[in-house]
C-alpha cells in the first residue's frame, strides 16, 4: 500500500486506455478513483452528481430507462437509484479496469455494464430502436474530452436516443482553459437541443439538454 499526499493508495493499475489509475482512500473524501490526478469516480464526484441528479429531479419525475456513456467507477448509479429506484440502468465504458475497480471499491452494482466504445454503442442502441428517459455523457480520458464526442452526428444521435420528455446531461470540466472549451461546446449543444440549461457543481459544468 502506498501513500499520496497523506492519503492511502489502495490499488494502482495501468490501463491501455486510461493509463495509470489509482484508487485512493481519504479520511475527508472517502474512497475515490483517479486518472492523471483527476478524480473520476467517488470522492468529490459523488457530490457533483448528487447535486446534478437533485436538480434534474425537480422537473423530471419519472425515469424508466437510463443510459450512462462513460460509466467509470459508477458513482452516479447510486444517486440515480435513490431518485428512481425502479429505473433500468445501462452503463457503457471502454475500460474494463474502471468498471472492475468501481465494483471492488465503490460498490458499483445494479447496472447492466457494457465494455464497448461509447460511440459504437450509441450507434448500436439507436439502430435497435432503444430510447432513454435519461442519458448521461461523462466521457473523459484523464483531463481530455475526446473530440469525437463533440461532433454534430454524435450530438444529434444522443438527441434522437431520448424518449419523449427525455433529458441528456453532458459533464464538462470547468476551470482555467477548460472554461472556454466548455462554453464553445455549449454553443454547439444549443444548435442541436431546443433547451440547454447550465448547472454548476464544484469545478464542473453540467449541460442539461432536452427537447
Amino acid at each position: 500500500m502506498g501513500f499520496l499526499s497523506g492519503n492511502k493508495v489502495l490499488e494502482e493499475v495501468t490501463s491501455p486506455i486510461n493509463g495509470k489509475i489509482r484508487v485512493v482512500k481519504s479520511l475527508g473524501l472517502g474512497t475515490y478513483i483517479q486518472v492523471e490526478a483527476i478524480t473520476q469516480s467517488g470522492g468529490i464526484v459523488r457530490e457533483i452528481w448528487k447535486g446534478t441528479i437533485r436538480e434534474v429531479s425537480k422537473f423530471k419525475e419519472n425515469v424508466n430507462d437510463c443510459l450512462i456513456l462513460g460509466l467509470g467507477g459508477g458513482t452516479v448509479v447510486a444517486e440515480i437509484k435513490k431518485r428512481w429506484p425502479k429505473a433500468r440502468i445501462v452503463g457503457v465504458d471502454s475500460d474494463p479496469e474502471m468498471i472492475e475497480l468501481g465494483q471492488k471499491y465503490l460498490g458499483l452494482s445494479g447496472v447492466e455494464t457494457k465494455v464497448v466504445d461509447a460511440e459504437e454503442y450509441s450507434i448500436q442502441t439507436y439502430n435497435e430502436g432503444d430510447r432513454y428517459d435519461l442519458i448521461l455523457i461523462d466521457i473523459y480520458l484523464g483531463r481530455v474530452y475526446p473530440p469525437q464526442f463533440e461532433r454534430d452526428d454524435f450530438l444529434i444521435r444522443i438527441r434522437e436516443l431520448l424518449a419523449k420528455g427525455g433529458v441528456a446531461i453532458f459533464n464538462r470540466l470547468y476551470y482555467d482553459e477548460k472554461r472556454s472549451e466548455a462554453m464553445k461546446f455549449a454553443s454547439k449543444l444549443e444548435t442541436v437541443f431546443p433547451k440547454v440549461k447550465y448547472f454548476h457543481p464544484e469545478a464542473n459544468i453540467m449541460f442539461i439538454c432536452s427537447s
